[in-house]
C-alpha cells in the first residue's frame, strides 16, 4: 500500500515538473526573449540554500577520497624499510628487537606483526589467531572513514530532493499569483532551482559512491598483502623453542589460582 502511494506521488511529481518546464518554455517562446547564458556562480546561486550543505558535502567528499587513497596505499601501510627491518630481525632470531621496533614505529604492518610476536609463546594457533584478529581490527579502523563516503552518497540526493520539493512549492505558488504568462521570470527561476538542486545532489553522490567502493576494494587488497608478508615471516617459526616465552613489555595479569597457594585451602566448586 505504501509502495503504491509512493509510486503515485512520484508520477505526480514528475508530471508536475514536466508541466512546469513546458509551461515556462512556451511562455518564454511567446514573449520572444532570448535565453541568457548563466555563469557557474549564477547557476549555483540559482539552486537556493540547499547548495550550502551540498558544498559542505562536496568538500568532505574530496577530503575523504584523498585521505582514503593515502591511507589505503600499500607503501604507507607497509613501508619497505619496516619490512626489511623485520626480515633482518627474523633472520637473526632477535624477536625482542623486532617487537621493540614494531612498538617504536607503529603502522599497519608493524601492528599486526607485533600482535603475532606477543603470542608466539602460546603456540602457532594462538599466533595465527592474533595476527588475523589484529588484521581485522586494522581493517575496521581504516574502514571507518571510508564509510562516511557512503553516507555522503546516500544523503546528498536527499538534500537535493529537499531543494526540488521547495522549488516546486515556490513554482506552484508563482502560478497561483497570476498565471504562467504574467510570472514567467519568477516561474523560470523556481524551475531552475528545482533542476539545479537535483543535479547538484547527484553530482556529489555519484563520485562519493565510486570513491567508496574503489577505496574499500583497494584497502582490502593492501591488507591481504600485509597479511601475506607477516605470514611469510612466521613460516617455519620454531614455536617449540619459544614455548612459554613472553615477548613484549605488556604486563601479564593472570596468575595461579589463589586456592593453590595454601595446602589447606579448599578448591571452590
Amino acid at each position: 500500500m505504501k509502495s503504491s502511494r509512493f509510486t503515485r506521488f512520484t508520477r505526480l511529481a514528475s508530471t508536475a515538473g514536466l508541466f512546469l518546464l513546458m509551461t515556462a518554455s512556451m511562455a518564454s517562446a511567446a514573449e520572444g526573449n532570448a535565453l541568457e547564458e548563466k555563469s557557474l556562480w549564477q547557476t549555483i546561486v540559482l539552486g537556493g540554500w540547499v547548495m550550502i550543505p551540498l558544498a559542505g558535502f562536496s568538500i568532505a567528499m574530496l577530503w575523504l577520497i584523498i585521505d582514503g587513497a593515502m591511507r589505503s596505499s600499500v607503501k604507507r601501510m607497509m613501508p619497505e624499510t619496516e619490512l626489511e627491518k623485520a626480515r633482518n630481525f627474523f633472520r637473526s632470531g632477535d624477536y625482542v628487537g623486532a617487537y621493540q621496533t614494531c612498538a617504536d614505529n607503529p603502522c599497519t604492518f608493524n601492528n599486526i606483526l607485533r600482535s603475532g610476536l606477543v603470542n608466539v609463546g602460546d603456540g602457532k594457533e594462538a599466533t595465527e589467531d592474533a595476527v588475523l584478529a589484529e588484521a581485522a581490527k586494522e581493517q575496521s579502523r581504516q574502514s571507518t572513514r571510508l564509510s562516511y563516503l557512503s553516507v555522503i552518497g546516500v544523503c546528498t540526493p536527499m538534500v537535493g530532493l529537499v531543494g526540488t520539493v521547495i522549488g516546486m512549492i515556490k513554482a506552484f505558488a508563482s502560478l497561483g499569483k497570476g498565471g504562467a504568462t504574467q510570472n514567467t521570470g519568477e516561474l523560470s527561476a523556481h524551475i531552475g532551482e528545482v533542476l539545479v538542486a537535483t543535479a547538484s545532489g547527484l553530482i556529489v553522490a555519484i563520485p562519493a559512491f565510486m570513491g567508496f567502493y574503489f577505496l574499500r576494494n583497494r584497502l582490502q587488497g593492501s591488507l591481504h598483502e600485509v597479511e601475506n608478508e607477516v605470514g611469510n615471516l612466521f613460516r617455519k617459526f620454531p614455536y617449540h623453542l619459544a614455548e612459554g616465552v613472553h615477548v613484549g613489555d605488556q604486563e601479564l595479569y593472570a596468575n595461579a589460582p589463589a586456592w593453590t597457594e595454601g595446602a589447606g585451602d579448599e578448591v571452590p566448586a
